[in-house]
């Protein structure tokens, strides 16, 4: 007869549950002692990577199996068994080895840090703590399902214009290419005088590009190189780079919203898991890219240790709206704080949809309008010198 579910922590006891800090879980190093380490940077690279939406799918059936009262290592057994040959079946084998020899599931987890990340292992000790594992895990599935869906449907929206612009840059190259060149030699057979100004302008770009592209290709290389470089190196460049980001006409409302849609969901589900609001929001700083997002989470931090609420460092660090301001309050003041940052991450993830749509709307006109016009502009600047020949040609 299996073994009765267990009851639900109330939702006080899961705010004050005491997890125990693991530092090094929180900001994982390049260099850590994890017996795994050196295996899971092959597994987070080229096609050993683990997706979101396997992960999500592992997290789904091992909350299933826990649920109907099997225990811990034959669930483990059990997904080893049915995952397809890669990444996730060798971590399963592992994660049975380790809970087999006496390891508790969030310990065995953290050794592959690069798959499962500060959110999930602290979860999941949570609910090792409180006793209410499959209810955790189910919570970890809904949150990396909606995730991949907000990513997925950025991606989605992206696809359409990326192809216009490398259409249409395959098509210049072409033309400069093949399409330019024997032009030319039709007008200098021609030797009919000066060519009309779009002419010369088409040609000159032509023949520069012609000499100098590998000088351009080799710019484009260098910029991104040392793009990169400076994101990683130097704060106030990064710091530049991501206020840019979060200004920039059409894109930055989009950048916003889910930064603060990904704040909501992330807090409110490690607080509604039982993660203590410091532990929380350590991961929550660890997990977060960008760095006035991160400051703003320091703020709040530091508010919290000295006692004070979420509500004022929110609103003073001009990255939540008043309405998202507002609604934490009353959260807080409510003891309801995880159900208010649920709502305010449903309404951003509406918005951030909306904002998908909206955006590339735009922007898929304007690419085909400017795309319209540099080929119009090179087929009239070629057809030019032909139309002026047949002018010539029919008055005689």
């Amino acid at each position: 007869m299996p073994p009765p579910p267990p009851t639900p922590m109330p939702k006080k006891l899961q705010r004050k549950l005491p997890v125990p800090k693991q530092p090094a879980a929180l900001v994982p190093q390049g260099g850590g002692a994890s017996a795994d380490r050196g295996s899971g940077l092959g597994l987070a690279l080229g096609r050993n990577r683990v997706t979101p939406r396997v992960l999500a799918e592992f997290t789904s059936q091992l909350a299933v199996l826990l649920n109907a009262g099997i225990p811990i290592t034959k669930s483990l057994r059990i997904l080893e068994g049915q995952l397809q040959p890669g990444p996730m079946k060798r971590i399963a084998a592992a994660l049975v080895e380790d809970v087999e020899g006496g390891t508790a599931l969030s310990e065995a987890m953290q050794k592959h840090d690069l798959v499962f990340d500060a959110l999930y292992t602290n979860m999941v000790r949570a609910g090792e703590a409180g006793g209410v594992q499959e209810e955790i895990l189910n919570r970890l599935s809904g949150f990396l399902v909606q995730a991949e869906r907000i990513k997925s449907r950025v991606k989605g929206a992206l696809a359409y214009p990326v192809a216009i612009m490398i259409v249409a840059l395959l098509v210049l190259l072409l033309v400069f290419a093949f399409v330019i060149p024997r032009f030319k030699q039709v007008f200098e057979t021609m030797g009919r005088g000066e060519l009309h100004w779009t002419t010369q302008v088409v040609m000159g770009v032509g023949e520069h590009m012609k000499v100098w592209w590998w000088a351009y290709l080799l710019a484009v290389v260098l910029v991104l190189a040392v793009h990169r470089l400076l994101m990683q190196k130097v704060m106030g460049y990064r710091r530049l780079m991501h206020r840019v980001a979060l200004r920039m006409p059409l894109f930055g409302p989009l950048v916003h919203k889910s930064l603060v849609a990904r704040f909501a969901r992330t807090f409110g589900t490690l607080i509604q898991s039982g993660v203590p609001h410091l532990d929380a929001l350590d991961i929550l700083q660890a997990s977060t890219h960008n760095v006035h997002m991160k400051g703003a989470v320091g703020m709040v931090q530091s508010s919290i240790k000295e006692g004070a609420g979420f509500a004022v460092p929110m609103g003073e660090s001009h990255m939540f709206d008043d309405i998202v301001v507002n609604m934490v309050d009353v959260g807080e003041q409510t003891g309801e704080l995880d159900r208010m940052l649920a709502k305010v991450a449903d309404r951003y993830e509406t918005e951030v949809d909306q904002t998908v749509e909206t955006t590339f709307k735009a922007i898929e006109p304007i690419l085909l309008v400017v795309m319209a016009v540099v080929v119009g502009f090179i087929v009239f600047a070629l057809f030019m010198p032909l139309l002026t020949m047949m002018q010539q040609i029919s008055r005689r």
